[in-house]
């Protein structure tokens, strides 16, 4: 299945799309794309349904986060060899985990902020695991028994304010709009292997990001077994599992962001986001 939401910040409906890429508003089974409804048997009361019954959108609207009351936002930092590479540094023994803030979260194709005072901001594009089953002190073994699905999630990082002022990362990556997601929550079921899939992300036109999640270090199974050693994977919760080479930092001579730009990004089967770049 496709998940989504639709509708005004903060206002959104849900919604999945049929077979035929028709939206169609489940409103009326459902509150959000959220909570209970990512769990097993709520994700199996939607698959149920008979789609072609539910009332189609159109025109299509805007598209908010695909998932709704996110609690935590985890990034996975340095987890393709070719990005680490670039940026200068080594291959992580463990993985590097680290925390955008959840108000940073956006729809797939909302502006982008630059924020005040920043001239390095970059993008990031990576493979989304939103978990099911509450994860805690899990095994590799078991692991994607707690993911509900993917999507796609813009990492966008200010490189000035995560790299050189100090402290962890979270400064660079947790302004307002640093986290678009969606367009859709892919269910699990229907993504045959997520460590399959190739990623991409282009600004203005330029493709600079051309990866493939085969070569993450730290794979899905990992991650969520790792971090439930940590912490509680709750339902809802975003894993962001690190971007391939190709970000503005490791061009040589850097390039990063300004206002009035246009990056669009994709994985294969999640569909595609697009962002304006604007001044905050």
């Amino acid at each position: 299945m496709k998940l989504l939401r639709f509708g005004p910040p903060g206002a959104e409906k849900p919604g999945m799309l049929d077979p035929q890429g028709t939206l169609r508003d489940v409103s009326s089974i459902v509150t959000d794309i959220a909570g209970s409804v990512l769990l097993p048997e709520g994700l199996d009361r939607l698959r149920s349904l008979d789609v072609a019954t539910l009332p189609e959108v159109h025109p299509v609207p805007r598209l908010g986060p695909c998932v709704g009351g996110v609690g935590k936002l985890i990034g996975i930092g340095l987890n393709y060899s070719d990005h680490a590479a670039e940026t200068g540094a080594f291959s992580p023994p463990e993985p590097v985990v680290f925390f955008k803030a959840t108000s940073a979260i956006c729809g797939p194709n909302d502006d982008v902020q630059i924020p005040r005072g920043a001239d390095k901001t970059d993008w990031e594009v990576e493979l989304g695991v939103v978990i099911g089953r509450p994860a805690r002190y899990v095994t590799e073994a078991t692991a994607m028994h707690h993911v509900a699905g993917f999507c796609i999630v813009n990492d966008v990082s200010e490189r000035q304010f995560q790299l050189e002022r100090g402290g962890q990362w979270d400064k660079g990556k947790s302004h307002d709009t640093f986290a678009p997601l969606g367009p859709w929550l892919v269910t699990a079921d229907a993504v045959t292997d997520c460590h399959r899939l190739a990623l991409w992300l282009e600004v203005d036109g330029h493709r600079y990001q051309c990866g493939h999640t085969a070569n993450m270090i730290f794979r899905v199974p990992a991650l969520v077994a790792y971090l439930s050693q940590f912490m509680t994977l709750c339902t809802g919760d975003v894993i962001s599992t690190g971007t391939p080479a190709g970000v503005g930092l490791g061009q040589k001579p850097p390039v990063f962001l300004r206002p009035g730009q246009t990056m669009r990004l994709g994985i294969d089967g999640l569909g595609i986001q697009e962002q304006r770049t604007t001044a905050a």
